[in-house]
């Protein structure tokens, strides 16, 4: 297809003028990358890796992208953001530079190193704006391949809004399902299983994603053949074309540096996507790297000279002058002006961006200057903390630790007089500026966070019903299904059996498959599903079938969910729930509560560990009101145990961070969660008759924790803590016991060392004995607490062994 016939509808006039405004978008963002590269070098900016040679092929996929689509791409995009016009060089130099404002920065308000991109789909308050009325792009991870879930999440979305229809609100995330999510990936990534995964899902599903691999023949320094079978993708995908009437993909392949036609592949493969929900990959071969990987090494030291020539020569860049001049749509000397304007503005915005950065913190240090001269003059140690003074005042690039290091080490030096005053007041109070700047927005700071719910107590009627508790969960599940229609479960077995467990049993045929789905053996492309579609406003739950598979999700909930909302500076959110079920089953592999590893991978992600299905159920019914990512443990031997059945189903609120005491005492306190609570209960029962009274509390939630500090006004009583956990040793009760000792000041109040009781260094073993010998037991509990009343007083407890 010719460029005339791709533009059939312009003038002559028109068609140039647009060619000319992509060839100097081209040029303005390999200035950025060569003068970000020098950046760098020059030791201004950290680390840099940039989108050079990628130009061409960015710029046709631009076009093809349209108000309402997403992207999910990589760190070499920035030709497209610019394209879109939603990155400019001041704000692509900000990024280098780490400007920590969301203003200079909107990418991620310095938070991400450059080459990370995102666009704004919440207000300063929380709220998402209208979604189909702007370009978007989800916020970029640097794990290659981590983004490649998260993009079968945001084209899914498309299918569940054309399948499943409209509601009050959802004009502000679809029409009709016609929106398009764009993925970007480098050629050494296909290797990853992220990649594979997303690819046979995305097959499955059928949804509107087009796929671009950037391919430039090397991954870092390691050259296709030892990343690709035939160094091929595209290939080797041949199985996934689509033919007749099978599901599947269509593949195009196209040269990166042909402007014409890339840009009837991305006309082609973004009406094919957005009208018939058919996922495409575009293989874009034949591009170049000039500058190598990143900041970290030079390309010459691993390609050969023939290679070099050839990029030389083929530099998409290049080629695009080529045709232009060929093509009668400009003059060489007519491109040279447009090659120093796009210098001219490349230079201007970083010199206005690094001013932009620098000058603030310039104000401050001048300010800490002066006090520190101030200081000086009244202090015995007047050389000295002069001498810090200078040293700060000389620096010709100041950052704000800068600042931090040389005020809290003169401090140090004035401890014993009263000028310490001005001093520990300039540093708290810089501290309780800044510190935000850097650590704010791991939680949502909305109406819709999860510590503004207020709980509602289940209400049960005259003569409440006994049921199964995952009866209790089913009838909630239809309660809430009912209530928000934006709701919707997928996994392995969630849909036409209902779950393992029966929890969602007859939910597919009440509503529907597109709302409660079957999903293939992929937990991290069901986990990335459930991330695309929070984020486009969907209220999904993505169940793994048992807490010991959440590994195969863990980079993706680390790495991306929980991230997203401290990443974005609050400008994006995934209010995904995740599903499981875990504590105390048989075996390896099926009964692991490895929560010690969940709770330290993934803060920004509100932990809950409900001991029964109805404090599970309120934990559900709070998070759909919430507008957090929320990970919740049913626990696997309670569906059969017999439970209350409220009769406000969907509408009892378990309260999160707060802890439940389910038998006061004087003696102990014994904290738990989930399934072990019922051993520590039926153990304090056995405690009485020995004459000790424990108090049993149930942690419920944790991330976050004890949010008003109940454990240790218990501890204040008892005056003895035990902390019982079925996570190896220095698991989650570690964290526990580190919270309520360090956190919470527990250690105050203590007469006795505080304790854990924990399950076995290992994986339970299988069967009953295997449980037993592997976990905490009911007489594990009892000898623990009995042995930690022996030795406060051993005349009454005499020892047992």
């Amino acid at each position: 297809m010719t460029s005339t016939e791709t533009k059939e509808a312009l003038s002559f006039t028109d068609f140039r003028a647009e060619v000319l405004h992509d060839y100097k978008i081209a040029v303005t963002s390999r200035e950025c990358s060569l003068l970000g590269r020098r950046e760098v070098l020059t030791g201004k900016a950290k680390f840099g890796i940039f989108g050079d040679g990628k130009e061409v092929p960015q710029l046709a996929m631009a076009k093809a992208f349209k108000n309402g689509d997403f992207r999910s791409g990589y760190y070499r995009d920035q030709t497209f953001m610019m394209a879109l016009g939603e990155l400019n060089t001041e704000q692509f130099f900000a990024g280098l530079y780490g400007h920590a404002s969301i203003e200079h920065d909107p990418m991620s308000a310095g938070r991400q190193m450059g080459g990370h991109f995102a666009t704004h789909s919440l207000d300063e308050n929380g709220n998402w704006r209208n979604l189909t009325q702007q370009k978007n792009s989800s916020s970029d991870i640097s794990p290659t391949a981590g983004q490649m879930p998260r993009l079968l999440g945001l084209a899914h979305a498309s299918k569940i809004y054309r399948n499943v229809g409209n509601y009050a609100g959802s004009e502000n995330f679809s029409e009709n399902g016609n929106e398009v999510a764009w993925g970007t990936i480098g050629n050494a990534s296909t290797s990853e299983g992220l990649f594979f995964e997303t690819i046979n899902a995305a097959g499955v599903l059928q949804v509107p994603m087009v796929i671009s691999v950037w391919d430039d023949e090397y991954g870092i320094s390691v050259h296709a053949r030892y990343q690709t079978t035939k160094e091929n993708i595209s290939e080797v995908l041949k199985g996934f074309q689509r033919e007749g009437n099978s599901n599947g993909y269509e593949i195009i392949k196209v040269k990166g540096w042909d402007y014409p036609e890339l840009i009837a592949a991305y006309e082609r493969a973004g009406e094919l996507a957005r009208t018939q929900h058919v996922p495409v990959l575009i293989h874009v071969h034949e591009l170049t790297q000039p500058q190598g990987h990143s900041t970290s090494g030079s390309h010459e030291r691993y390609k050969t000279p023939e290679r070099l020539s050839w990029e030389a020569e083929y530099d998409c860049n290049i080629q695009l002058r080529k045709w232009i001049i060929e093509n009668g749509l400009a003059t060489d000397e007519e491109l040279a002006v447009i090659d120093k304007e796009a210098k001219d503005t490349v230079l201007e915005g970083r010199k206005k961006a690094w001013a932009e950065y620098q000058n603030p913190i310039k104000d401050e240090r001048d300010g800490l200057v002066n006090l520190l001269r101030n200081v000086a003059a009244k202090s015995d140690n007047k050389i000295f903390i002069e001498k810090y003074a200078n040293e700060l005042a000389a620096i010709k690039e100041v950052q704000r630790k800068d600042l931090l290091v040389a005020a809290r080490k003169v401090l140090r030096m004035v401890i014993n007089e009263p000028v310490k005053n001005e001093l520990s007041t300039w540093i708290t109070a810089y501290l309780a500026e800044n510190q935000p700047k850097y650590s704010s927005h791991l939680h949502s700071q909305s109406d819709k966070n999860v510590l503004a719910a207020q709980a509602v107590a289940p209400e049960y009627g005259e003569t409440p019903e006994n049921a199964d508790g995952r009866m209790i969960m089913r009838n909630n599940f239809d309660a809430l299904f009912a209530k928000y229609p934006e709701a919707l479960v997928f996994g392995e077995d969630c849909g036409n059996i209902g779950d393992v467990n029966q929890g969602l049993e007859g939910m597919q045929e009440k509503y529907g498959d597109f709302r409660v789905c079957d999903a293939g053996i992929r937990e991290a492309t069901i986990l990335g599903q459930g991330i695309g579609m929070a984020m486009r406003g969907l209220r999904p739950i993505a169940e793994i079938q048992y807490l010991d598979y959440l590994l195969y999700a863990l980079q993706i909930m680390s790495d991306d969910l929980a991230t997203l909302h401290y990443r974005t500076f609050g400008r994006q959110k995934a209010p995904l729930i995740i599903r499981t079920r875990g504590h105390r089953l048989e075996g390896i592999w099926h009964s692991g509560s490895p929560m010690g590893m969940i709770i330290n991978a993934l803060r920004g992600i509100n932990v809950l560990v409900p001991r029964n299905m109805t404090k599970a159920a309120g934990f559900y019914n709070t998070l759909m009101e919430c507008d957090e990512p929320a990970l919740i443990v049913e626990c696997l031997n309670g569906y059969r145990l017999k439970e209350k059945m409220p009769v406000n189903l969907g509408e009892f609120k378990t309260p999160i961070g707060v802890v439940e005491t389910l038998k006061e005492g004087t003696d102990i306190t014994l904290v738990s969660y989930g399934s072990t609570l019922r051993l520590v209960e039926q153990a304090a029962k056995e405690l009485l008759e020995a004459g000790i009274d424990a108090e049993v509390i149930d942690v419920q939630s944790l991330l976050p924790f004890d949010i008003n500090h109940d454990i240790v006004k218990s501890v204040a009583k008892t005056n003895r803590l035990l902390v019982i956990d079925e996570d190896v040793p220095g698991g989650a009760s570690a964290y526990i016991l580190q919270q309520i000792v360090e956190i919470q000041g527990g250690y105050k109040h203590l007469d006795s060392k505080p304790e854990t009781l924990a399950a076995q260094p290992h994986r339970p073993a299988y069967a009953t004995d295997g449980d037993y010998f592997s976990k905490p037991s009911v007489e594990d509990i009892y000898e623990k607490v009995y042995g930690i009343m022996h030795e406060a007083m051993p005349n009454k407890y005499p020892k047992l062994y």
